[in-house]
This record gives C-alpha cells, sequence and structure tokens, in this order.
C-alpha cells in the first residue's frame, strides 16, 4: 500500500493571499485524502469502481456544493475554497474529483441557481449530505461538443411530461438518485427536468472498457417513455445558455482541480529525483533531470496565479466563460505534459501502480476532452478575442 508523502508546492508563496479560512478548508481536504482515499485508490482504479463509502467523507469535507447557501445544506463558501478542494481530490485522483465536481456543479448548482424553492429543499440538503447522488445528463451519443443538436425530448402530456431519448458519459450515472436532464420540448426549446432514480423507463447502464477515470462510475441514461411530474422541470432558465452556465462552474472546478494533478507528479517526481541514484549520483542532480523539474513548477505556478486570480473574479462575479475556457484547456494541457514528463523521469517504475503518475496520465486523457474539447476551448478563446464564430 503506497503511502501519500505529499506535502504542497507554492513556488510563489501564493498561500500569503488566500485566506486563514482557505487554508484550513483546504488542509482538512488533504488530510482527508492522505487517511482515506490514497490507501485504496489505486486498488480502486484497477478494480474500475468508484469506492462508494466515501460519500459521507467528501461531504464532510465541504466537496459537495461548497458555495450552495447554508439553508440549503451547503457551507456558503466562495469559489476559491471550492477550488482549493477540487485541486486536493484531483491531486488524488481526477475521478473522485470528477464525482464531486458533477455532483456540486453540474447537480446542485443548476438546482440552486434555476430550481423552484421546492425543488431547492426538496434535493440540496440530500445532495449536500451525500444522502443522494446526482448526475448532469446533457451529452448523446451523437452530440457531444455540439449538445445544441440533441434528441432528447419531452411532451406535455397534460397531468406529465413523457421523457424519450439517451445520453452518454455520464459520470455517477450507475449510482445517482437524481439525474437533471437537459431536453427539448415540443417547440424545440431546451429545458432542464429532475429525472428520479425509480421512474418508470429510467435506466442507468454502466459503461465498460475505460482506461481512463477507472475510479470514476460511469454511464448511460435511458428514457423510454419516462412519466415526469410536472413539478420536476427547472422553471428558472431554458435554452442551450442554461447548461453551457453549469459547465462553466465544472469547468471552473476542473482548472483547480488539473493542477492538483500536476502537483502530485511533480512530487512523486521529485521525491524520486533526488532518491534514484545513477552514475554515483541522483539522477535531480543531472542537467536534464533538473530541466524538466524547473519546466515542471514553473508551468504549475503559471497556471496557480491564472486559476487563482480567475477565483478571484468569479468571487466577484466577473469572471467570464471564455476566461473559464482560457483556465480549463491551459490548465489540463499543463498537467498532461507534466505528468508525461514526470514519467520519463521515473523511467520504467513510472508505468507501475507503485507509483500514481501513470494514473493521471490516463485520468487527463479523460479530462482534457470532456466539459469541452481542447479544441472546442481554443475556438471559444478565439472567437473571444476576433468576434468572429469559427464554430460553423
Amino acid at each position: 500500500m503506497r503511502t501519500d508523502q505529499y506535502q504542497g508546492h507554492d513556488y510563489y508563496l501564493m498561500d500569503e493571499l488566500l485566506t486563514d479560512e482557505h487554508k484550513l478548508i483546504r488542509d482538512a481536504a488533504r488530510e482527508w485524502v492522505k487517511k482515506e482515499v490514497s490507501p485504496i485508490i489505486e486498488e480502486a482504479a484497477e478494480n474500475c469502481k468508484f469506492p462508494q463509502h466515501l460519500l459521507p467523507g467528501l461531504a464532510s469535507i465541504g466537496a459537495f456544493g461548497p458555495y450552495i447557501p447554508e439553508e440549503y445544506g451547503g457551507a456558503g463558501l466562495d469559489h476559491i475554497a471550492y477550488g482549493l478542494i477540487m485541486q486536493e481530490l484531483e491531486r488524488c485522483d481526477s475521478g473522485l474529483r470528477s464525482t464531486a465536481s458533477v455532483q456540486s456543479s453540474l447537480v446542485m448548482y443548476p438546482i440552486w441557481k434555476y430550481g423552484s424553492e421546492e425543488q431547492r429543499m426538496k434535493f440540496l440538503p440530500k445532495l449536500a449530505s451525500g444522502e443522494w447522488i446526482g448526475c448532469f445528463g446533457l451529452t448523446e451519443p451523437d452530440h457531444g461538443s455540439n449538445p445544441g443538436g440533441m434528441t432528447t425530448n419531452y411532451k406535455d402530456m397534460g397531468d406529465h411530461y413523457l421523457l424519450n431519448g439517451a445520453k452518454m458519459w455520464i459520470s455517477n450515472a450507475p449510482f445517482a438518485q437524481v439525474a437533471v436532464v437537459w431536453a427539448k420540448n415540443e417547440e424545440g426549446r431546451i429545458h432542464g427536468i429532475l429525472v428520479e432514480r425509480g421512474m418508470e423507463g429510467f435506466t442507468t447502464p454502466t459503461m465498460h472498457g475505460k482506461w481512463s477515470l477507472r475510479a470514476s462510475d460511469t454511464g448511460e441514461l435511458i428514457f423510454d417513455n419516462v412519466k415526469v411530474p410536472k413539478e420536476n422541470l427547472l422553471p428558472g432558465r431554458s435554452g442551450l445558455g442554461a447548461p453551457l452556465s453549469c459547465l462553466d462552474s465544472a469547468r471552473y472546478g476542473i482548472a483547480w482541480g488539473a493542477i492538483g494533478a500536476a502537483l502530485d507528479c511533480y512530487d512523486v517526481a521529485l521525491r524520486y529525483s533526488k532518491e534514484r541514484m545513477q552514475f554515483g549520483k541522483p539522477i535531480g542532480a543531472f542537467q536534464l533531470q533538473q530541466k524538466k523539474l524547473a519546466e515542471m513548477i514553473t508551468e504549475i505556478t503559471k497556471a496557480q496565479l491564472l486559476t487563482l486570480r480567475l477565483g478571484q473574479l468569479r468571487n466577484e462575479g466577473r469572471a467570464t466563460s471564455s476566461m473559464i475556457s482560457m483556465a480549463k484547456r491551459n490548465n489540463v494541457d499543463m498537467a498532461k505534459t507534466v505528468a508525461s514528463n514526470a514519467r520519463q523521469m521515473l523511467g520504467g517504475m513510472g508505468i507501475t501502480g507503485e507509483y500514481p503518475i501513470m494514473r493521471h496520465m490516463m485520468n487527463l486523457e479523460s479530462v482534457i476532452t470532456y466539459e469541452g474539447t481542447h479544441d472546442i476551448h481554443l475556438l471559444i478563446t478565439g472567437m473571444d478575442v476576433t468576434g468572429f464564430d469559427a464554430f460553423k
């Protein structure tokens, strides 16, 4: 069983820019991860199964809806605190962060922002406590980067809605109690609907064969003439902008989380470079290995500065979708590069389960694709700076 020796790296002394509350929240998340998750994460990844017994612990550190107001069961924290928690979770595993990120940003966020008061009181406290887990149904088998082309639809049957369609690549789906599903009405307008487990015709088959995010449960959402009560329609907002605003929140969390994965890879490579002897001295004493380490911590530090500023802007309500896209794209790409270089430094040991680097590498292949691919986020930035839409 691997001992988690991680201590953190803060080359530009950014802890001085955090509040005492921020640091307490981060440190509590870090200690919980080191005690409860690090000892079992390799086994969970090998078995391709999310360890559901961790859900109460995730709730206890505020990982579920930390910025949701206390009246609905949240912790009422700011967005930097949310980011720091996501960073500590992904420092251990991207799948762990995905579980919490989906719950917070893609399930609790839309219910809080666009739900009725009755919906908030019914769902949010149970989601915040981890009693219920949710999932987010937007991506379809034939509609990923173009969610507006979705075919999942519902019809008004008088006293209920009749929902049909399918969603794919859905984190938490196999064991979620509620799904925030985005579907078109008879006029083609997109709305959010809360679909609860146990509704007839609603199934969530598990997807198998993943080589990435293996410690996260992924599934499909199948709707075969599902009768959904009318009170389960999110009334606050419709149109494609509604689910995309949820993705902004999730992508923001990913921007922080990816730094965590990079920090873990750097931490392992740095420690290894001081212990591994070749040609009579530690490999960290060789120029090429120092080059790798210096570039890693430089890129990590740049990402930390970018994301901390983004958190400040988000707290002020001034962070735009394009800003979030830039940070998500930059930080995940950075983490992939750091993981690859760290793996090389460990040589053959880098591909074994004795070290976390190869697992991070595989996970980041998913993170760079989901919630907006690397190229899609590039085009979002391009459109923002030029004013020209290159998507069509």
